[in-house]
């Protein structure tokens, strides 16, 4: 008999190897959340900055009571899909709500945003069609790609100019969708969106922007990187997560195609999933309208990922993007040396995100901070000072 699970040994022994250096970042447990920025890892109080709690709004008073309201009057779950029982009024208003802030027509609201990717992607795509997705695309982009049937072609990190000659070698008749991240999750580098723009008008392909890290972060109105660049007319779909800035769970997709509404019945993880929760439903409510109403949160988040950024420029780090990011991620020389910095980092009281091949671009070894609005500048200042004398070797 074939062990189904044999093909997972490799996995098991570096997940072995790992736990003999000290590490085991999957299963870390907070033990306590204190606030947006505070928990209780391993029996000590830590600065959290690998949480992508953008906003910091996850202990918003006003969003913990529109969940327990929720709960309260529509209990603690839908026990079915959105075609079936699962569509309560409050995800219709949330729908609506999230169509005015995006300045779209039409927007539909998922459980979760890896199945918003899932979902917008197999709905929009289909055997007949391709796919042009960026190399660095998030696990979920590629599973969507994968769930749709359509011919994928990858092109190179960020380079508009690969992409021409991709869709220029181009052959069939279906159709084309070109995919592209606002802000990516590794390394916080942004998509050159106005270079994309261009080659659209050259070749007319469809353009989605996943905004799952830039969504609530980017432009003045907060709505991610094609506010930011001024662009949004040309970008035909949006999709993102509440995972992130509205510090609930979820996801979305958005357009203004006049058949937008007909996806709802032909994506497989929308139509066979149970629908949000009503307090998760709830609470992101009511922080989309936080995001809308407070815009000091985006200069907070702005003025703190400025500081962690030059703050570590000024240590000697290399960085992953050369711009500021509320992603910051610091380039390791080898696997080793940085599981015995996170650990120490760990230690330290400070808890970043470890990243490691292969689930990061072009090999890196990372160490990932993430800021929030939430953080003050003495804990941004602890981290400056914990990563120069545990990476940078500054007493």
């Amino acid at each position: 008999m074939v062990d189904l699970l044999d093909k997972h040994r490799g996995i098991a022994e570096r997940h072995q190897r790992m736990m003999e250096l000290g590490v085991n970042a999957v299963n870390l447990v907070n033990d306590r959340i204190l606030s947006p920025t505070r928990g209780v890892i391993q029996g000590r109080e830590t600065i959290l900055a690998g949480t992508n709690n953008y906003m910091g709004i996850t202990f918003d008073p006003d969003c913990i009571a529109a969940g327990q309201k929720a709960m309260a009057e529509f209990g603690t779950g839908t026990t079915g899909s959105r075609i079936a029982n699962g569509s309560y009024a409050m995800h219709k208003e949330l729908e609506a709500e999230l169509a005015t802030f995006l300045k779209r027509k039409h927007c539909i609201v998922f459980t979760t945003g890896y199945q918003a990717n899932l979902g917008m992607l197999s709905g929009l795509a289909g055997p007949n069609d391709t796919i042009y997705l960026d190399a660095d695309s998030h696990s979920s982009i590629y599973d969507g790609c994968t769930l749709s049937g359509a011919k994928l072609v990858r092109f190179r990190h960020n380079d508009a100019t690969d992409l021409d000659k991709r869709l220029a070698r181009s052959e069939g008749a279906g159709g084309k969708l070109v995919v592209v991240e606002g802000i990516y999750s590794m390394l916080g580098d942004r998509a050159p969106l106005a270079d994309f723009v261009e080659v659209k008008k050259k070749h007319g392909f469809q353009l989605l922007a996943d905004e799952a890290h830039s969504f609530g972060v980017l432009g003045p109105n907060g709505r991610g990187l094609a506010d930011e660049a001024g662009l949004e007319d040309d970008i035909d779909f949006v999709g993102g997560t509440f995972s992130k800035s509205v510090g609930a769970i979820g996801g979305f997709g958005a357009g203004n195609h006049p058949l937008f509404e007909t996806l709802r019945y032909a994506m497989r993880p929308y139509m066979f999933t149970a629908s949000s929760s009503p307090a998760s439903i709830a609470t992101s409510l009511a922080a989309v309208r936080k995001l809308a109403a407070e815009p000091e949160r985006r200069a907070r988040l702005a003025a703190n990922s400025a500081r962690l950024y030059h703050g570590f420029k000024g240590l000697g780090l290399e960085l992953g993007s050369g711009a500021v990011s509320p992603v910051v991620a610091v380039k390791c020389p080898d696997e080793p040396t940085t599981i015995m910095m996170w650990n120490e980092l760990l230690k330290s009281g400070v808890y970043v995100n470890i990243a490691l091949p292969p689930g990061t671009p072009n090999k890196l070894c990372l160490l990932r901070c993430s800021v929030s609005a939430a953080h003050t500048e003495a804990e941004i200042d602890q981290i400056i000072a914990t990563f120069g004398r545990v990476v940078a070797g500054k007493a």
